[in-house]
């Protein structure tokens, strides 16, 4: 090819970029909605910005995170609330930490010195990797950090769940919608699927305090790898983390179990996307409590938009019903 006909081509191809961009758009919007003729076609401009942030939820934890440092209705309440237990629980963190952190990083480096071959792990590689800082030094940090969560947990307790509360409430008044804004539950799917995956054995035989406790002890040896570990945990951890963010909304919809159930089985993987983001946010050490406080802004603002697609819905099929009987 001549630089002559290279050029021609070059700009062929920037002057169908827009097009090109819009039908690559449309085709990944008929993939998301295949299954719901309603979804199809046109959408109402007010759902048009709606629905483009619908197809990556992950955005909304980041959003909620933006939301909460900025909104000064936000964060000022959540502070009132959790100022004290932050204070004292600091407190304690810090004089834990100087006295065992010593201890806790001793104890680590016996136990990777006699275990490499199971851990994959050396005092400055991971699995036979270098890596620029000492893993000993990182895995401490980690632990010690994991447990000056626990302490802060610990003195916020009940503060902290009466924050995330409020932080869902106001997101949803600064929508100005009242109560009658959640509608009950109108089925999205032309064929909604017929059989959804029970739970793991590991939850059917539990409770939840001792499911919780099984999970974190299955995923303790992930810690002790760097970054790897978090994306690991962060990702089992996904679809329990996002229920739990959207309970509110459920609640509100007043939806049964076989509705939540099927709900969440038609959008996986939003939920398994959006949970991942939040559950990796969440599982950072000390600051991870603030963005459990920010993931209910953003699982909030997310449901708003779900809400909004569930009115359009809703109101379609009213109309479907009223032009039969017409």
């Amino acid at each position: 090819m001549t630089s002559r006909e290279f050029t021609i081509t070059l700009v062929q191809d920037s002057a169908d970029g827009p097009k090109a961009q819009n039908e690559l758009f449309k085709s990944n919007r008929s993939l998301a909605e295949k299954n719901s003729s309603l979804l199809r076609g046109d959408l109402p401009e007010h759902l048009k910005r709606s629905s483009h942030r619908l197809q990556f939820p992950p955005s909304y934890a980041l959003v909620g995170v933006y939301r909460l440092c900025t909104d000064q209705n936000l964060y000022v309440p959540v502070w009132q609330k959790c100022q004290h237990g932050t204070v004292r629980g600091a407190a304690v963190g810090i004089v834990w930490a100087f006295f065992t952190f010593g201890i806790q990083k001793k104890f680590i480096e016996i136990f990777l010195a006699n275990s490499p071959k199971v851990t994959g792990l050396a005092t400055d590689t991971i699995f036979g990797y270098p890596v620029p800082f000492n893993v000993h030094t990182y895995a401490a940090v980690l632990l010690v950090g994991q447990q000056i969560t626990y302490i802060l947990r610990f003195f916020l307790s009940r503060n902290i769940r009466i924050a995330r509360d409020r932080a869902w409430n106001q997101t949803v008044a600064s929508r100005g919608k009242g109560e009658d804004f959640w509608q009950p539950y109108t089925e999205e799917w032309d064929q909604p699927p017929k059989s959804v995956h029970p739970a793991m054995w590991y939850e059917q035989a539990f409770s939840s305090w001792a499911l919780f406790m099984f999970k974190k002890a299955l995923l303790l040896p992930f810690n002790f790898y760097p970054l790897v570990g978090i994306l690991i945990s962060a990702w089992f951890k996904g679809m329990g983390t996002a229920r739990i963010l959207h309970r509110r909304y459920f609640e509100a919809k007043k939806m049964t179990p076989d509705e939540v159930v099927i709900f969440m089985e038609e959008h996986k993987w939003d939920y398994r996307t959006f949970g991942f983001t939040a559950a990796l946010l969440e599982g950072f050490p000390i600051i991870g409590l603030v963005f459990t406080i920010s993931n209910r802004v953003g699982a909030a603002m997310w449901a708003f938009d779900l809400e909004k697609r569930q009115h359009y819905v809703a109101e379609k099929k009213k109309d479907s019903v009223t032009a039969k009987k017409d």
